[in-house]
């Protein structure tokens, strides 16, 4: 083969396309693999220690012994507070800058400031949240505490996940509302929102997979009580905490693979329920 310029090329455009096509299944095998390698030790490693009593009883002897039940009670709760404040701050925040505001420097600046959120190390969240929910409005080591401070982990994902579905929704399907007497206000409840709302439960999942692993966060905000809650003002102990504090104090390895199993599960039926709601709206989309 020989190129433009006159050389001799070593290699054929076959035979590139060949080794790339390689690369990138290689690249493909690589990732799937560590992915099944580490998710298939932790079962092989924690699946002895699950059973109904160990999902259904309060844990005893710091966790030594009983079961995980209020750190799920606890792990859900968190994660339902920072859902309540984060979904309608973010969707509410992708719509003004999509669809009322302009681009000026003050939307550039919501912007940039929306993504460097994302990048924030999650131990400067705790700590945030410990100063300010905990210390200075008083909430305490709490639930509330808690998920407000988880709320930070998921609004970055929830309002750029937003902005890019809301932009995806048809600009005919908008002007053909407006033309019909509807206000602006009628055409994002009733188009827009509905159109964007697989691309919205996306970015909300993947924020809620980061924020449910999180501990630093719950370190510094939820508290570390292992009995079970009674209000959103009650301090708890999360599942990743306590997986956390199950292997830091060599409590009980078992204990924490079995643990590991249960949050990974955890996570797989919210990735499972996003997907059965993407579904669902694009079914009532066509």
């Amino acid at each position: 083969m020989i190129n433009i310029a006159g050389h001799h090329r070593i290699l054929s455009h076959d035979t590139i396309n060949k080794i790339a096509t390689l690369i990138l299944w290689a690249s493909a095998v690589i990732t799937i693999s560590f992915l099944v390698y580490i998710i298939g030790y932790i079962i092989i490693r924690g699946i002895g220690v699950i059973n109904i009593s160990f999902l259904l009883d309060s844990p005893r002897m710091s966790g030594a012994e009983g079961g995980i039940f209020n750190a799920i009670v606890g792990t859900l709760c968190l994660v339902a507070i920072a859902l309540i404040t984060a979904v309608p701050i973010g969707v509410g925040a992708a719509i003004f800058l999509i669809e009322y505001a302009t681009d000026n420097p003050v939307t550039r600046v919501i912007t940039f400031g929306v993504e460097c959120l994302a990048g924030i190390p999650s131990i400067v969240i705790g700590l945030f949240g410990y100063a300010f929910f905990v210390v200075y409005l008083g909430l305490g080591f709490s639930i509330l505490s808690g998920g407000l401070s988880l709320m930070f982990m998921i609004l970055p994902w929830t309002v750029r996940a937003s902005e890019e579905a809301i932009k995806t929704v048809s600009m005919e399907l908008k002007e053909g509302s407006l033309a019909l007497g509807a206000t602006k206000w009628q055409t994002i409840v009733q188009i827009v929102i509905p159109g964007a709302l697989p691309g919205i439960t996306t970015g909300v999942i993947l924020g809620t997979g980061k924020a449910i692993g999180e501990t630093a966060v719950i370190m510094y905000t939820a508290g570390s009580s292992l009995l079970l809650p009674h209000s959103i003002f009650d301090p708890v102990r999360a599942l990743p905490y306590h997986l956390y504090i199950l292997v830091s104090e060599g409590i009980s390895e078992d204990m924490a693979y079995g643990s590991a199993v249960v949050l990974l599960v955890m996570i797989l039926i919210i990735n499972l329920m996003a997907i059965g709601i993407q579904k669902m709206c694009n079914k009532r989309m066509k």
